[in-house]
């Protein structure tokens, strides 16, 4: 007597392998898309704070810093540098103390 095996069939198997790449073509570029939207609002947090920090050293000393970079030497700001390495943070101008982001070279 044969037995009966049971298993998937080679078209099941493309079904499904079929499906998993569509989802994952579908999925991927999306999630492409919301990695760049972190990365810009993390850099739009971290402006944020560094210009409170501004503001802090202000209260503190009676004067405003004359850099980003001596805010860290401070202890204000633990780096100037973003997490890729690539940014840091700098003073716009040094009438506004406003707070930006530049490549670095």
């Amino acid at each position: 007597m044969l037995k009966k095996e049971t298993g998937f069939t080679l078209i099941e198997m493309l079904i499904v392998l079929a499906i998993i790449t569509l989802l994952l073509i579908l999925i991927v570029p999306n999630l492409a898309d919301q990695n760049e939207e972190v990365h810009n609002k993390g850099e739009d947090a971290l402006v944020q704070m560094a210009e409170s920090q501004v503001q802090a050293y202000y209260i503190d000393k009676g004067k405003y810093p004359n850099s980003v970079r001596q805010l860290v030497n401070e202890n204000y700001l633990s780096t100037d540098e973003l997490a890729n390495g690539t940014k840091r943070l700098v003073f716009k101008d040094n009438n506004t103390y406003e707070v930006t982001i530049e490549y670095v070279e």
